[in-house]
């Protein structure tokens, strides 16, 4: 008998996970679920977590210093910027295009609508903001008390801690200097930056600083670094292998504690929260798709004649269900990578250089999803944006997408970002918190998927491409 696929096993791990997470709701079960059976789910993503951090540090170490040219680095470096720069664009602009043609913020009841827009004027006017379109409803008489109702609601809202919390990290990057960012990329103590996921970007800096160092080093003094370097890689790269025989059982656990935590013991919950939702989310899910099965594609086809269409995702599925389950590119990266050198045929130099950086600066699904977030927020509380602010979203978000950690619902304070850049109440991104983690998944599988595709184009124009059509179920097969 053929023994199954690990894709096939995560995905049975996570219909199970789901299944359980309802009946355990249907039973009253649920906080037996998130005590007993949910921790495994975190500990899974601690383990790829845990390997992730020193498997970027090592493997960017090695693909630097493995170029051999300096010359070359600054033209796949340049190349591979360039490349993540163009699918984001691409990504955001595709969601603001589907949520202006479906318009799902226009299709909730009407008088939802106006309670929406006269909470958005309550907030407006205690933020000394103008309202530029001519419509008020508090200068009507009749909303007059609907109005004062809302305004209660509004101050119960701002207490959220949640919300609080991040709108607090927001307001500290909008008070930051321009060139801040620039100066966040410089750790100041990098055993510092080591303990920290949010500041990944620090350890892509060292690590490109101290392979660029080998580069400019006799090759007797740098030799030696490298293949301890080399070595270290393949030990992390072990752990990934271990790890990933217990994934079905992880994922279980995983799915069926956040299921779990949404539903709790009311199964009609779950339906309530989706229902009202449901068109802001087959929006995203829309341009998602579109993303991974038609943009990435064409653009494989055009730049990238060698990977077939069904080839390049029997490839990239291990790592697109593992992407799908935890919701985090930089936990799924050890995976990603495997997957690209062992399936796609991509050399070692070009992965270990160009993946880790996109887990961390590329987030095309994060892009799509914060311009399509923006403006449904804007439509379900009767505010048309206009043409220069919804291209301000695209600027924004695409600046933004860099910052998000490439960990769960990072994107959620990007988006206080966003929405503060055309004029919008931060405390919305409370609107879409029920259904964030479930197109969370979704959009992950979009970054990863993006960064796959990148890092494919940019073996190719590096001549460093050998695809060749074989199983990728033998990626993680131990025995072979």
């Amino acid at each position: 008998m053929k023994k199954l696929a690990l894709h096939w096993k995560i995905i049975i791990g996570m219909v199970l996970g789901i299944i359980w997470a309802l009946l355990s709701s249907t039973m009253g079960w649920s906080e037996f679920t998130i005590n007993w059976i949910d921790p495994f789910g975190t500990i899974f993503i601690n383990l790829l977590k845990l390997i992730a951090v020193p498997l970027v540090l090592f493997s960017i170490i090695s693909g630097v210093a493995n170029i051999g040219d300096p010359s070359s680095l600054g033209r796949m470096g340049g190349k591979t910027l360039l490349a993540y720069l163009v699918t984001t664009i691409l990504a955001v602009s595709l969601g603001l295009t589907l949520v202006n043609i479906i318009q799902p913020g226009k299709l909730l009841d009407e008088q939802s609508r106006i309670d929406n827009r006269i909470s958005y004027e309550l907030w407006a006017d205690s933020q000394g903001l103008e309202i530029k379109d001519g419509i008020s409803y508090l200068k009507d008489p009749e909303f007059f008390e609907r109005a004062q109702k809302i305004s209660d609601l509004s101050k119960s809202e701002l207490k959220d801690a949640s919300v609080s919390k991040k709108l607090e990290t927001a307001n500290e990057t909008k008070e930051d200097g321009p060139l801040q960012p620039l100066v966040d990329l410089v750790p100041e103590n990098f055993f510092k930056s080591l303990t920290d996921n949010g500041l990944m970007l620090q350890i892509i800096f060292f690590a490109i600083f101290f392979g660029i160092c080998l580069l400019f080093i006799p090759n007797e003094k740098s030799q030696p670094v490298a293949t301890i370097v080399d070595s270290i890689m393949v030990v992390f790269l072990k752990m990934v292998d271990l790890v990933m025989q217990a994934a079905p059982f992880f994922v279980f656990a995983l799915l069926a504690g956040v299921v779990s935590k949404m539903a709790g013991d009311d199964v009609g919950k779950v339906w309530e929260i989706f229902k009202g939702l449901g068109w802001y989310s087959l929006t995203v899910f829309l341009g998602l798709m579109a993303m991974v099965f038609l943009i990435y594609p064409l653009i494989l086809k055009i730049l990238v004649k060698k990977i077939p269409y069904k080839g390049f995702f029997k490839s990239m599925s291990p790592a697109q269900t593992l992407a799908f389950s935890t919701s985090s590119s930089a936990a799924t990266l050890p995976v990603t990578m495997e997957c690209v050198e062992e399936n796609l045929g991509v050399n070692k130099k070009i992965t270990s250089f160009v993946l880790p950086i996109g887990a961390t600066v590329n987030m095309d699904g994060t892009c799509l999803y914060q311009a399509v977030a923006v403006v449904f927020l804007a439509q379900m509380h009767m505010i048309d944006l206009t043409l220069g602010q919804q291209l301000t979203i695209v600027l924004t978000a695409t600046l933004a997408s860099i910052g998000s950690a490439a960990v769960p619902s990072a994107g959620l304070v990007m988006l206080i970002i966003v929405l503060g850049s055309v004029g919008l109440n931060p405390y919305w991104i409370a609107i879409i918190f029920p259904v964030d983690r479930i197109l969370d998944m979704f959009r992950t599988v979009v970054n990863v998927t993006g960064d796959a595709t990148v890092c494919s184009i940019i073996a190719d124009g590096e001549n460093m491409l050998e695809y060749s059509e074989k199983d990728p179920t033998e990626t993680f097969d131990l025995d072979s």
